[in-house]
C-alpha cells in the first residue's frame, strides 16, 4: 500500500462546494505518479516501457470539500501479463480518524510507445507487485 496526500485546489471544486466528480481522475493519477516515483527509485523510460489506462471506476460515497485534507491509498490488487489493477481508498483525514470519501480502480496495461503494442509487465514492476499485492481492507 502506498500514501499519497492530495491537494486540494480552489479549481477543483464546483458550484456545489465540493470537489467535482470528474476532478477524482486527476487525483487517481497523481496517486499513481507518486506510487511509481516511489516503487521504482530511479529514471524510468516511459516511452519504451510505459502504461495506458484501460479502464477507471469510481464509487462516490461522501463528498470531498475545500479545506479537506485528504490521502489517497493505492493497493495493488492483481497482476496479469500485461496489465496490472491498482484500487485506490481516497480518504479524508481529521485528528480523530478517517472517512471514506471514494473507491477506485484501474486496468494499466503496459505499453510501448515506439512499437505502439502491448507488452508484458516488466520484470521490476512484476518483482515488486508480487511482494505487495494484497487485496483492500474492508
Amino acid at each position: 500500500m502506498h500514501e499519497h496526500r492530495q491537494e486540494i485546489r480552489f479549481s477543483d471544486i464546483d458550484a456545489m462546494g465540493h470537489v467535482n466528480n470528474a476532478v477524482y481522475l486527476n487525483y487517481l493519477e497523481q496517486a499513481r505518479i507518486s506510487f511509481f516515483r516511489a516503487i521504482l527509485g530511479r529514471p524510468w523510460d516511459w516511452n519504451a516501457a510505459g502504461i495506458i489506462v484501460g479502464r477507471n471506476t469510481i464509487d462516490y460515497m461522501a463528498p470531498i470539500k475545500f479545506n479537506d485534507n485528504i490521502v489517497i491509498r493505492t493497493y495493488v490488487t492483481r497482476v496479469g501479463t500485461k496489465s496490472f489493477n491498482l484500487t485506490y481508498e481516497v480518504l479524508r483525514v481529521f485528528e480523530d480518524g478517517e472517512q471514506l470519501c471514494s473507491k477506485a480502480e484501474s486496468v494499466m496495461v503496459c505499453f510501448d510507445y515506439h512499437s505502439q503494442q502491448t507488452i508484458e509487465v516488466p520484470p521490476l514492476w512484476r518483482e515488486y507487485f508480487q511482494k505487495v499485492i494484497s487485496e483492500v481492507p474492508k
